[in-house]
């Protein structure tokens, strides 16, 4: 062990690194700016290639750390706590995918607003989604902190939000540190598509095992050596302290010489779900409580509800079931078992099992769609390659996933398509294509191709443009006409921008197009560009309308 004096935020970052990071994702704000700083300085993470350029915004930073832990490596998100909103879409459905590669999404939150716009607790954003919240309570913890929270991801195949607060982040603590770093992932191609790729249908299989898996995430935080009961002399009162908290509770009780000790018993909480075992045995051996938490009462929040209240039913007890849609059966059923007498209800008992008779019909491409073409081309070019990997997007070529096509790896949000290529690239896949519709280009797609055309990541691109907003009904697409504009914008060269007809007449040209610019080693984009069938009739139909 070697000791260094180290910033929260630098703690942060070299326990990053020393847990065998391959990339950080990033973007600058008051109080986790100097983790990434940290990281672009240091000689470890030159010497390994680490990725450590800042991204366009918070949602691309996510989107590509992904798309590394997609290809098996550990990628780390930094951001403040606003930034969480602009990577909510990306944080949240990560719950669903789950990783491959561990993820810790770093959020630095800022009390009082020394740089921010508000006091929101990003501990929520980590209740919302389902995931493991950290909360370290010192520089060491910090530091030991990240190479747990990185093997706890990839044991359970979810990313872990840290949370820290601009006192943690921007003070000093000596730190004790490894003397050998762990050795950085090796690329592997583990993941499985079907919880990748967020069609309805493997969604609804994700949200139930990501929601039956809570209980073992709080059976795990009750364990976690981060959370910590201490027994006190005075059971008059108990404290809850978390985070930062813990530090200011010892602190009211240290004699100047540093010595002394909280005669109360306290919970120390730095990892999340809250243990509601070892809150409820607080509650029950002391008189009163006292929550020290930094940030909103989000512990408080929890406390106050957890004792067991007789006679209340819903969710929590199992009397209704905690994810899919309500149904007048459902309600019917929890009815039954609680209604007494029986009588002054109608009809409890009449309960119809879910008709097996429809056969099910799954969604495809309707035929002529220039989608078609295009993955029809993109998997003929893909057989000449080794492990190729093509990240889809939101949209009707979603569908692409589906057979005959199975063109596809992944689609977790609006635009993730091109950042998760370029995490990918990044982590050493080759090749590395994504596929995105025009709409959601415009909708969140740009952002991305700045941040590859930014540094030439090794990716090709392919806007399959329907003229349209198809998936929704076909209303109008803000970019229509202005993508190569829009391309050339950001930096694109000419001379990887194609455009192409997809139609079965050019697939020689469509496939050709295809192969160069995958073995053209940087950014490049093809554009195929033919009008959606469902548009294109209805507009034959106006057109045959005002003639007559």
């Amino acid at each position: 062990m070697n000791k260094r004096l180290l910033l929260g935020d630098e703690a942060i970052a070299l326990g990053a690194l020393h847990a065998g990071l391959s990339g950080v994702y990033a973007y600058p704000g008051t109080p986790s700016t100097e983790i990434t700083e940290f990281i672009q300085g240091d000689a470890l993470a030159r010497e390994r290639g680490v990725h450590s350029r800042w991204s366009t915004n918070e949602k691309t930073a996510m989107e590509e750390a992904l798309g590394m832990s997609f290809m098996g490596k550990r990628a780390l998100v930094c951001m403040k706590h606003v930034g969480m909103n602009v990577c909510a879409d990306p944080f949240v459905n990560s719950g669903m995918t789950g990783v491959n590669g561990g993820v810790v999404v770093l959020v630095a939150d800022d009390p009082s607003m020394h740089s921010s716009q508000d006091e929101q607790d990003s501990r929520f954003y980590g209740k919302f989604a389902m995931v493991p919240t950290l909360e370290p309570s010192s520089q060491q913890e910090a530091y030991d902190m990240m190479s747990y929270a990185f093997d706890y991801s990839e044991r359970v195949c979810l990313p872990v939000l840290m949370r820290v607060t601009t006192r943690m982040a921007h003070s000093r603590a000596v730190v004790e540190c490894v003397d050998v770093p762990r050795q950085q992932n090796d690329l592997n191609y583990n993941a499985i598509a079907a919880n990748w790729v967020l069609l309805p249908a493997n969604a609804r299989r994700r949200n139930d095992k990501v929601t039956a898996q809570q209980a073992e995430l709080e059976e795990d935080a009750a364990s976690s050596t981060y959370n910590i009961y201490v027994e006190g002399n005075d059971r008059s009162l108990g404290i809850i302290a978390s985070g930062i908290g813990f530090n200011y509770v010892n602190e009211c009780f240290a004699s100047p010489s540093g010595q002394g000790s909280v005669p109360y018993p306290i919970l120390k909480i730095s990892q999340y779900p809250l243990p509601k075992k070892l809150v409820r045995r607080m509650l029950n051996e002391c008189g009163q409580v006292l929550i020290v938490e930094e940030g909103q009462p989000f512990i408080e929040d929890i406390v106050r509800g957890v004792h067991d209240l007789p006679g209340v039913h819903g969710k929590l007890d199992g009397t209704l079931p905690r994810t899919g849609e309500l149904t007048p059966d459902l309600v019917k059923q929890a009815l039954s078992q609680l209604s007494t007498p029986k009588s002054q209800l109608s009809n409890l008992e009449e309960v119809f099992a879910p008709c097996e008779d429809v056969v099910p019909r799954p969604p495809a491409l309707c035929q002529g769609c220039g989608h078609r073409d295009v993955y029809a081309a993109l998997n003929e070019v893909l057989k000449e390659y080794d492990n190729a990997r093509v990240f889809g997007d939101i949209g009707c070529y979603t569908l692409g996933f589906l057979p005959p096509f199975r063109a596809i790896h992944s689609c977790v949000d609006m635009g993730a398509s091109i950042t998760m290529a370029k995490g990918a690239a990044d982590a050493g896949q080759w090749p590395s294509v994504a596929v995105i519709g025009d709409s959601t280009f415009t909708h969140s797609g740009m952002t991305g191709l700045l941040d590859a055309i930014n540094e030439n990541a090794d990716i090709t691109v392919i806007i399959s443009d329907n003229l349209t907003t198809g998936m929704t009904g076909g209303q109008d697409s803000a970019g229509t006409n202005k993508f190569e504009a829009i391309c050339r914008g950001l930096g694109l060269s000419d001379e990887h921008l194609k455009v192409v007809v997809p139609l079965p007449k050019n697939m020689p040209e469509i496939t050709q197009a295809i192969r160069d610019e995958i073995n053209y080693h940087g950014t490049s984009v093809i554009i195929p560009r033919r009008e959606c069938m469902q548009t294109l009739q209805r507009h034959l139909k106006q057109k045959k309308a005002e003639k007559k």
